[in-house]
């Protein structure tokens, strides 16, 4: 049914006073009438987000998508209530909708804010993650987009406890992002009681200024104090603001205010029947505030059709991580919203090639995973193919930032150099082991394994066009080509290098175990056994037909040898596909790093942790006695 209600305009501060208690009213409503949720979080900043939606935010919430509209991220993602009221308010989410939807299964208005909702960035609840992702979104617009719309974020005070955060505000100086604005609801009270500093405003100040930030503070429930404050925020400046709003928790309702065991808990409803009676009961506001003055569009670059791909000699030996960086930077001209990132091992990574063709497009997150990942997250935001590298290792820093990307229904492309044993000297601290297997585990994520230049190159290519989460593992050292530039490597497939109609076993690798399994090919040949190998680039999803052809025709003998874990990489990809296509009899060896390893050459490590060619060989005889 259309809405006739005629919405209110220009917006005083006596009607903003009405909205407020509007959007705590209807959070005590929604979350009631589901049962759960955090209507006192919503409450304490009702008065905030009143002022800067009705005056400050300049969002046409009829086209969500406009890119000239600022952004609106809820950091602290459990005050849902206060937003969906929001949504009500401005009129794009109806009180049915709110009073029936809440929290219930199959409904947009799920408990924390996901971009299942048009008018949603970005997934949050997981604290810490809202002003990192912004910053994201800020360098977009700052930079490349190169447009005037402003990030705002909505903060708890006490996900300011997380280093995220800070990591946000030191980026966000660095790259001197005035258009970013963090609105800080100081409400003094955590899950299960006091915050670590209370409503000690000048400490949190401090910190900020510390890092970077202009600061205001201000009494989070003076409305004309808050005007002034969201006015001079949104000016624009070469430094972020942290507004620093001091706010009482459950404000409006005196019964409690300010008091602890409330947070997460719906009001009962006779609770909520007095809560209700002392806001002055239900109101039925409809209002928009400013909308974007220009039309403008993001900044355009040309695109070099004609660039060069990458090609490397048959035989020639390449390191994957090498093959990474010419590939990008091919991107770079064939593909002009490609951005590339890094943390400070872009001269590892090989990611300094892209840095240096095209700084314009380079963003340098220094050693800072966790604001690497939002950084990407808030320019897929904008449309733009982030590619963000580091050691493969250091992608478990960022984990959650990484689970919550896919929830985000974010595109990022990851690349994790620097991998397993195969690193050496470096020792374990270093080595990636487990990063296969927590990249699979990601909700809808792609997980690759190139194992010379030319796949490498191909599969960058591949993950330029991938939606969601995608992770490509590169190598540390060289090793020959294999294949050619015309080369095929279709995500969900696999390459067959050796292959006939007597194979006794199938020996299947990726990265530097194909070459361990070619290796062992030729040993057991020599012995007059033939094996069937298989490149198993595309581990997730894995090629589950060509996998059921090679144990077909090796009655079910198989040998996977990983430089990872036993658990959840490579072997668990094969395992999984055969076992849900019902393949029988299968009869597996699986060769992994099941011991903690040391420092020394990469053969060596190989060779210790039982995954080089003589192993793969000798567990090919054990299936074959």
């Amino acid at each position: 049914m259309t809405d006739t209600r005629q919405p209110l305009i220009d917006v005083g501060l006596e009607q903003v006073a009405e909205l407020a208690a509007q959007l705590r009213i209807d959070s005590i409503r929604s979350s009631t009438s589901a049962g759960s949720g955090h209507p006192t979080s919503s409450m304490s900043a009702a008065d905030l987000l009143a002022v800067l939606v009705t005056r400050h935010l300049r969002y046409d919430w009829d086209q969500p998508r406009a890119d000239t509209n600022d952004h609106l991220i809820f950091s602290k993602g459990h005050a849902s209530p206060l937003l969906y009221a929001v949504y009500k308010a401005v009129g794009v989410v109806s009180d049915d909708e709110l009073m029936t939807g809440y929290r219930r299964f199959g409904s947009r208005l799920q408990g924390h804010p996901t971009p299942v909702l048009p008018w949603v960035d970005v997934a949050t609840g997981s604290l810490g993650q809202g002003l990192p992702d912004g910053v994201g979104v800020a360098l977009a617009g700052k930079y490349l987009d190169k447009l005037p719309y402003r990030v705002w974020v909505l903060c708890g005070d006490s996900e300011l406890a997380e280093g995220s955060v800070w990591e946000a505000l030191d980026k966000a100086s660095h790259y001197r992002l005035g258009n970013l604005v963090a609105m800080i609801d100081v409400n003094r009270l955590g899950q299960r009681g006091p915050t670590e500093l209370g409503w000690d405003l000048d400490a949190y100040a401090r910190r900020a200024e510390a890092f970077g930030a202009a600061v205001i503070t201000v009494d989070g429930h003076d409305l004309q104090a808050i005007d002034r404050a969201l006015h001079a925020a949104g000016a624009g400046g070469d430094q972020p603001t942290v507004i620093l709003a001091k706010t009482i928790k459950g404000k409006g309702f005196s019964e409690i205010e300010d008091h602890e065991g409330w947070h997460g808990k719906a009001l009962p409803p006779d609770l909520a029947e007095r809560a209700l009676a002392e806001l002055g009961g239900e109101r039925d506001l409809l209002v928009r505030g400013p909308v974007p003055a220009s039309d403008s569009s993001p900044t355009v670059r040309p695109m070099n059709a004609g660039a060069p791909k990458p090609t490397y000699p048959p035989g020639e030996k390449v390191a994957t991580r090498k093959a990474y960086g010419d590939a990008l930077k091919w991107l770079g001209a064939t593909h002009p919203r490609v951005v590339g990132m890094d943390g400070e091992v872009s001269n590892s990574t090989h990611a300094d090639e892209f840095a240096h063709a095209y700084p314009d497009r380079y963003f340098e997150m220094y050693i800072a995973e966790q604001q690497l990942i939002a950084a990407a997250v808030g320019l897929s935001v904008r449309h733009y193919v982030p590619f963000a590298s580091t050691f493969a290792a250091f992608f478990t820093r960022a984990y959650d930032f990484i689970r919550m990307a896919a929830i985000s229904a974010a595109n990022i492309r990851l690349v994790g150099s620097h991998a397993g044993v195969e690193i050496g000297a470096d020792g374990p601290s270093q080595m990636a082991l487990e990063d296969l297997a927590m990249m699979r585990a990601v909700q809808g994520s792609t997980v690759l394994y190139p194992c010379d230049g030319p796949s490498a190159v191909a599969l960058t290519r591949e993950m330029a066009d991938r939606s969601g989460v995608s992770y490509m593992r590169t190598t540390r050292g060289g090793y020959p080509t294999l294949y050619s530039e015309d080369d095929e490597f279709p995500i969900g497939g696999a390459k067959v290098l050796r292959s006939a109609e007597d194979d006794a076993v199938t020996l299947i690798g990726a990265g530097v175990t194909l070459h361990e399994c070619l290796a062992a090919a030729d040993e057991l040949a020599r012995e007059g056994i033939t094996a069937r190998v298989i490149d198993l680039y595309s581990v997730k999803p894995v090629d589950t037909e060509t996998l059921l052809e090679a144990a077909g025709a090796t009655k079910g003998r198989i040998v996977v040898s990983e430089d990872h874990h036993p658990e959840g990489g490579l072997g668990s990809a094969v395992a999984d596909a055969l076992l849900a296509a019902g393949s029988a009899p299968l009869r597996m060896k699986h060769l992994a790093v099941r011991e903690l390893p040391g420092s020394g050459t990469a053969p060596e490590l190989l060779d210790a942790a039982g995954i080089a060619a003589s192993h793969i060989a000798a567990a090919a005889r054990t299936l074959l006695a």
